[in-house]
This record gives C-alpha cells, structure tokens and sequence, in this order.
C-alpha cells in the first residue's frame, strides 16, 4: 500500500484515516506567523479559548477554508475522530495521541509522543 505524503513514518492519524477510510487527495494545514487577530499573550477571547491563547508562544489550531480532503468512503468528522481514538486506545497506544480537550501546542510540552 502507498504510504500517503504528508506522513513521512507511514503511520498516525493519516494512516490511520488512510486504512479505514481511504485518502485519494488531501490539503491538511496551513501554517503562518502572529496575525492581527490573534493575542500575543493569554488574554480572553470572544470567538474561543484557544484564541486567548499567547500566539507568541503556541501553535493554535484553527478552522480554515484550506483543509480540504477527497476521501474513496464517505465519512463523518464523528467516524474519523473515533477511528483514531481507537487505534490511540489500540494498537497504536503510546505512539498516536488522543484529545478532545481545547489544547495548543504548549499544552504538549513534555509528552514524549
């Protein structure tokens, strides 16, 4: 099986959606520096937690026209998420993480997943 680009260990959570639902064609993320929406430090926000979160300090998940995926089945947000946790709770324990917490990426600082 051809392992999908933008996975360069061949496993995780796009393997993961790969086995069970099939990737043809995908666009994931996209990544850029502090814009003028966003706190550069903790601070509150109106549109959600995460965007209280330092900019200066974090990469913070946020929803974006960009990510766009063709899958061969059809499938919920609701299939994909449980489909990963899983593989988080199976064969992929210790390897693949899993949270519905609202988290940026100092959150992980330590986890040596």
């Amino acid at each position: 099986m051809k392992k999908p680009r933008g996975d360069p260990m061949g496993f995780g959570w796009s393997r993961v959606i790969h086995d069970r639902f099939g990737i043809v064609e995908g666009l994931m993320t996209t990544v850029h520096s502090i814009t003028t929406t966003q706190k550069t430090v903790d601070g509150p926000s109106a549109k959600d937690w995460r965007g209280g979160r330092a900019a200066s300090f974090n990469i913070i998940p946020s929803s974006t026209g960009a990510a766009k995926a063709v899958g061969k089945k059809e499938a919920t947000y609701d299939e994909i998420k449980a489909a990963i946790k899983e593989e988080y709770e199976g064969k992929l324990k210790g390897i693949l993480g899993y949270t519905e917490d609202v988290v940026v990426s100092t959150d992980f600082v330590g986890d040596n997943r």
